[in-house]
């Protein structure tokens, strides 16, 4: 994997996001493999191909990328909103893909991608409708909320210039690969309790430690009145799936 763009590519083109999208789907589709299989390339779909940039030829995972010249914050702009949702909820999402480059050297500083088992409407926020003298008035886009994410979610690729080994991330992959089987709509409410215990910062921890996130998660969750069994429900999953050992009176342990 290299990590200098080509901005000579795309001399031609006088605008700097024109410039911006010709130059990173180049650099990835010459230097970005399938986190999901064994698969060193991905090919780019059709120009007219909406939501999706670039299909992995042997597993079929589908990819959008989103690449940006400054460091990716708690959320990201995306597309319309309604289709968004409507796709995630139909099971169809792509797995993202965020770029961060320097624009001063055109070196690629972070890759990061988001595995869509991890995705759900409730890491999507609906921006405000467009200005009635907009060109597109009223239309209403969407944010990705990144931040909302645990760690677990987001697989560093590259993170400041330093390439992680291709293993690494099919393994931080698959680690999660059981959430596809989990319905979109209680899906947010394990990545939300996930992401409360990697805040705790702990190898082992108790549940009365994570009922401190109780008003938090209601905030979030406005429609659940049960907090507390929610969040041992959602604990009971992390622990059938290996990723939590229950201890006893209480207690937890995060096994890898």
């Amino acid at each position: 994997m290299k990590l200098l763009l080509k901005p000579e590519i795309a001399r031609n083109y006088k605008s700097y996001s024109q410039k911006a999208r010709i130059i990173t789907e180049k650099w990835f589709e010459e230097n970005m493999y399938c986190p999901a299989c064994p698969s060193s390339f991905l090919e780019c779909t059709p120009h007219n191909e909406k939501v999706v940039d670039f299909i992995c030829p042997k597993c079929d995972e589908r990819y959008q990328m989103k690449s940006m010249s400054h460091p990716f914050g708690f959320k990201v702009m995306d597309s319309a909103y309604e289709p968004k949702i409507k796709t995630i909820k139909n099971g169809a999402s792509p797995n993202f893909v965020f770029m961060y480059y320097n624009r001063t050297n055109m070196g690629v500083q972070d890759v990061m991608v988001v595995p869509k088992h991890f995705v759900s409407p409730d890491i999507i926020e609906r921006r405000k409708p467009l200005s009635p003298n907009a060109r597109r008035a009223g239309w209403v886009g969407s944010n990705i909320l990144l931040g909302r994410l645990p760690i677990d979610a987001r697989l560093n690729i590259v993170t400041n210039s330093f390439i992680v080994p291709k293993e690494t991330v099919r393994e931080s992959w698959k680690r999660f690969s059981f959430l596809r089987e989990i319905p979109v709509s209680s899906k947010g409410w394990l990545t939300d309790v996930l992401a409360c215990l990697r805040k705790l910062e702990k190898i082992e921890f108790t549940l009365n430690e994570m009922y401190s996130f109780e008003e938090a998660l209601r905030k979030t969750h406005p429609k659940n009145e049960h907090i507390k069994p929610k969040i041992r429900q959602q604990l009971q999953i992390l622990r059938d799936r290996g990723i939590l050992e229950f201890l006893g009176e209480g207690k937890y342990r995060i096994i890898r």
